[in-house]
């Protein structure tokens, strides 16, 4: 599950935290912009394309002073905004392709939950759900994706979900969301074919960052364990690498996906009593 961005207050500034020297041809590995980077999976994220080395990085949250702490170990330019604000994503895009020249990969990681009975859950955090996990992302992509495609290479990674693959007792809009982003992710890559152009879903199941205790309830089950945000980076460079369209971690989430749709049935007599 994406980590929720700090509570400390949005900010719209855009600060280089240090110039960014350019890398030898021979080492160069391409450009990245990573939304949600403040923490979190998308700063583990940041964190290991910078330690695999070549990639020059834009670095997006809504934190500035956690944003400018993990971007300067990386030399990175943080550029602090809300994009669910007006604009927001256009001025991320803008400052992105500005500094970079062009991005080769994006990996859109910002989102927020929210835990409780739907009956009770306020209309304006089903707005700031539905707005900071699927309609963000979808803007952001949207602004990047035609210089992508002009290039004829690059790599969109969107961050899912396992409670959009099968739905979560508590998360029924954060399961609709993530649900969303899936059907996106799935017919964007149709429409990409031939482009040069892929499209990564990477499936999350729970992750130990502040996701949790952020969302208003923290996580109290034994089972599933969470993975360390560091395993899902991997994983993320991993199918990177390899151009992979799908990936859960841990790789067992995929079975009771596959239950699901193979014997729905049985899978919601299960999840009725275990889930």
């Amino acid at each position: 599950m994406s980590h929720a961005p700090s509570p400390a207050g949005p900010s719209n500034r855009t600060r280089p935290v240090a110039e960014t020297v350019p890398d030898a041809p021979s080492a160069r590995r391409g450009t990245a912009l990573v939304t949600g980077a403040s923490s979190g999976i998308g700063a583990a994220v940041a964190r290991r394309l910078a330690a695999e080395g070549g990639w020059r990085l834009v670095l997006n949250g809504r934190d500035l002073t956690r944003l400018e702490h993990v971007a300067a170990e990386m030399s990175a330019l943080a550029v602090a905004a809300d994009l669910t604000r007006p604009g927001a994503d256009r001025r991320v895009t803008e400052a992105a392709l500005d500094h970079l020249g062009r991005v080769d990969l994006v990996v859109a990681g910002a989102g927020v939950g929210w835990a409780g009975d739907f009956t009770g859950m306020p209309r304006a955090r089903i707005e700031e759900l539905v707005g900071t996990d699927l309609l963000a992302t979808m803007q952001l992509v949207r602004g990047l994706l035609p210089h992508m495609v002009a290039a004829g290479s690059g790599r969109v990674v969107l961050l899912g979900s396992v409670a959009g693959s099968v739905g979560v007792r508590g998360e029924a809009v954060y399961s609709a969301v993530k649900a969303a982003v899936a059907t996106f992710a799935d017919a964007l890559r149709y429409e990409l074919r031939g482009t040069g152009v892929g499209v990564t879903h990477v499936v999350p199941g729970v992750v130990d960052t502040p996701f949790f205790d952020r969302r208003g309830a923290p996580y109290r089950r034994s089972w599933p364990r969470p993975v360390p945000p560091e395993r899902v980076a991997d994983a993320v460079l991993t199918a990177v690498r390899r151009g992979k369209d799908e990936v859960y971690v841990p790789g067992w989430l995929r079975l009771p996906a596959r239950v699901r749709g193979a014997a729905p049935g049985l899978y919601r007599r299960l999840a009725a009593r275990f889930g």
